[in-house]
């Protein structure tokens, strides 16, 4: 692996990290939230149409999730995390659409999104699953 991919993988783990553990935490918290490009509380949830309880939920499983990420090796478990982080947001990007929300509001989602790509795409090869050939 060159280390300019190095530096790309551990730029793109490290924001998708920080990203997942503050709305997580937010999320755990149940923080209300005003409206517009604030962070996922209560208000957001209800926005989308979704129970509150999904916000703890879906926090344990981000928190869970950047534990995975960041814990060497288990690679069969970081692949299930990508998907499950692919599924998260692109869920979360269509609730947005869904609702006719503003393009900004898209941004949050569409950015760890990116970012998940990322992190899968420049992961080493300590990271991947490695099957043999049949």
């Amino acid at each position: 692996m060159s280390k300019r991919n190095k530096i790309i993988y551990w730029i793109a783990t490290l924001w998708l990290c920080l990203g997942m553990v503050a709305t997580g935490i937010t999320q755990l918290m149940q923080m209300p939230s005003d409206g517009a490009l604030s962070p996922p509380g209560v208000y957001g949830i209800t926005q989308l149409g979704y129970p509150v309880y999904f916000l703890t939920i879906i926090g344990v499983w981000k928190i869970l999730g950047v534990i995975a990420m960041l814990v060497p090796k288990f690679a069969l478990l970081k692949e299930w995390t990508y998907a499950g982080f692919v599924f998260l947001l692109t869920g979360a990007l269509y609730s947005h659409i869904a609702t006719s929300h503003v393009l900004a509001e898209l941004f949050p989602s569409a950015l760890l999104l990116a970012l998940t790509v990322l992190s899968w795409y420049f992961r080493p090869a300590s990271r991947k699953v490695i099957t043999a050939n049949a």
